[in-house]
């Protein structure tokens, strides 16, 4: 039960990576399958509702609760600031990454908006 617990946290800490590579993809993905559009802005509406207020992922909840079953520390911090702040870049660049990333996610969207009503245009031709 521990060891299955301890395969179940990494598995989740792979999902949450999987998650964030879809907020920073998703947009783009949704210009070719537009239903993608919808997942995508409801997580980039996590995400500015996790960068402004002080809430919890539920996907750091269950890595933190498997991690304890299995005997593991759990996240003293939350995911981002565990394994990407400081690792990834330095923590002092956080904000800036922040907008970088930010960025690319609101041009995905304007892409994805800009040819749907291109595709509206052409289709009423």
């Amino acid at each position: 039960m521990v060891r299955m617990a301890g395969v179940l946290a990494e598995a989740v800490m792979l999902l949450h990576f999987a998650v964030l590579a879809f907020l920073l993809v998703g947009g783009f993905l949704a210009w070719r399958w537009r239903w993608v559009i919808y997942p995508h802005l409801a997580l980039g509406a996590w995400a500015v509702l996790s960068v402004v207020t002080p809430t919890v992922c539920p996907i750091t909840v269950w890595e933190n609760d498997f991690r304890a079953m299995a005997g593991m520390p759990v996240l003293e911090t939350g995911f981002i600031d565990h394994y990407i702040d400081g690792v990834w870049y330095p923590e002092s660049a956080s904000m800036l990454v922040q907008l970088v990333l930010g960025t690319i996610v609101i041009v995905s969207w304007i892409g994805f908006y800009a040819g749907h009503r291109a595709a509206r245009r052409l289709s009423r031709c």
